[in-house]
């Protein structure tokens, strides 16, 4: 039940999307950063070989990352960390707009804690607070720019994070390649080579040659966003644009002043773009939810201790279907915060245990039919339904899905039909490495040279690639991994280095003997 009205409810933190820059002050961290990454010697010298196909007209990468969000990102530097450094890193978006933070990101704040890390890979002075404690300070007074210190830092802003990354980025020196899209992958007769075609923004078309794929494409990157199916709904009607959206979709919230809008769904993304309407202000915005009661407790926080961040890919797979399925019947509830967001407007209404049974959009607005017949009218609608995990969504592999192992052969009948999301979640890898359902296709050492680095990885993996508190740990891996693959598919030709090198240790002492010119 909801808390009696007149109860006193605790005060909202202070919160906010960006705080104030300290350019000098980011510099003098920033060469901070770089003297910490010399003095552990990060980069190490490259060891990686090149592939024997490779021509100064005609190259192979070790890796190509494409993505370049906060996961791509983290796992291009943790590449760089093992010393791989022949690595092309894409991302189809401009610089800034990679990943959801400056795009369709509309919480305030991140939901984890501020104490998190991940991006920086322990690295002190690449971290959040390092960053954030050079501009504001420590303490817990405002600083001179506006914003408070570190200790009165309730939860890191948006924008900030999206700023921090870029700053993380540009510290380590990773060059991303913006406005360059992944469209399509094949592989060699043997399938040691992946050829991948890329489109850049101004319409010219590239095939590059890599040994290894790392699909780092964002939280729909496993699959697509979620509409729901109804009736009277087509994704394609022209009636429904500009007044039916995903969640994920560009919206103009201040167009929507002195509208009624409908939001469907109980989730985080649901209650943040209620908020954006309210804010924008919307006469009215009613959200809808199936459940009797907003979920109650987020049972993946008691999942994001490094014991079960490393140990669960080492599960059984009955374990690991316990444990994820568990937790995604359970839901994660919005953040309290965020729903109060939302309640601090009179125009705000909820109504539980109220799916909708049909959406008919026309050209003066949207009509909701509710499972009592009655119908609501709205401006426009949102889904807040989150992301589907259906590799058969996804265009770049289109020729490698049908052939990729999923969880649903992993359980039994029953429980894939109970569970039919998790059961389309890709079986990975130790690696993250896409598997083919068959070990003797064709297509199968080709999938083995693709990684997918995103919420995808969930059932196989844990949240080590999207929630931030497993990130580093995922990335680590997958960057250990794809090290360990390269230099055992070269293992003889290390063998032949190993035996041709020559560099005389005792060249500097008495003891030095001259290699035998017969020898």
């Amino acid at each position: 039940m909801p808390t009696p009205a007149d109860q006193a409810l605790p005060a909202v933190p202070l919160q906010f999307v960006a705080s104030p820059r300290h350019t000098e002050a980011l510099d003098r961290l920033t060469a901070q950063a770089r003297a910490d990454l010399e003095r552990v010697n990060v980069p190490p010298p490259a060891w990686v070989l090149p592939a024997e196909s490779s021509t100064a007209e005609s190259p192979v990468l070790d890796v190509l990352v494409a993505g370049a969000g906060m996961c791509g990102q983290t796992a291009a530097f943790a590449l760089r960390r093992e010393g791989v450094t022949n690595v092309r890193v894409i991302d189809r978006a401009a610089r800034g707009e990679e990943g959801p933070w400056g795009t369709y990101a509309r919480m305030l704040t991140l939901r984890s804690p501020k104490h998190i890390g991940g991006p920086e890979l322990g690295v002190p002075s690449l971290s959040f607070r390092a960053w954030y404690e050079a501009q504001h300070g420590e303490g817990a007074d405002l600083s001179g720019l506006g914003a408070p210190g570190w200790q009165a830092l309730h939860k890191i802003g948006r924008v900030d994070w999206r700023d921090y990354l870029l700053w993380v980025r540009d510290t380590v020196g990773l060059p991303v390649e913006n406005g360059v899209a992944l469209n399509s992958v094949s592989h060699s007769d043997d399938g040691r080579l992946l050829h991948i075609a890329l489109e850049h923004a101004d319409g010219r078309q590239e095939t590059v040659r890599a040994r290894q794929l790392v699909l780092a494409l964002g939280r729909d990157g496993s699959g697509a966003p979620r509409w729901p199916d109804f009736p009277s709904l087509r994704r394609d009607d022209p009636l429904a644009a500009g007044r039916v959206f995903h969640s994920a979709d560009p919206i103009d919230f201040q167009s929507w002043e002195g509208c009624r809008i409908g939001v469907l769904g109980a989730g985080a993304s649901a209650f943040d773009n209620a908020a954006c309407a309210l804010e924008a202000g919307a006469a009215n915005v009613t959200l809808f939810a199936r459940r009797a009661h907003l979920p109650q407790i987020n049972k993946s926080k008691a999942a994001s201790n490094h014991g079960f961040l490393r140990g669960f890919e080492g599960l059984d797979d009955p374990r690991k279907w316990r444990v994820y399925t568990y937790i995604f019947d359970e839901q994660v509830p919005p953040p309290w915060e965020t729903v109060r967001r939302c309640d601090a407007h009179d125009a705000f209404e909820l109504q539980l245990g109220t799916p909708w049974v049909d959406v008919a959009p026309d050209e003066d607005g949207v009509t909701v039919t509710l499972p009592n017949g009655g119908m609501e009218r709205f401006d426009a609608v949102v889904f807040g339904t989150g992301f589907d995990v259906d590799l058969l969504d996804r265009p770049e592999i289109a020729a490698y899905t049908a052939q990729i192992d999923t969880w649903a052969k992993h359980v039994s009948a029953t429980e894939a039909e109970r569970h039919p999301e998790p059961a389309r979640f890709p079986y990975l890898g130790a690696g993250f490495e896409l598997r083919s359902a068959d070990a003797a296709h064709p297509q199968a050492a080709a999938l083995a040279r693709m990684r997918l680095f995103n919420w995808g990885a969930t059932m196989s993996h844990g949240a080590l690639a999207g929630d931030i508190p497993g990130l580093a740990i995922g990335a680590t891996r997958l960057a250990q991994g794809i090290a360990r693959d390269l230099f055992v598919e070269d293992a003889d030709r290390h063998w032949d280095r190993l035996q041709a090198h020559d560099e005389p240790e005792l060249i500097a002492t008495r003891w030095y003997v001259p290699p035998s010119s017969d020898a």
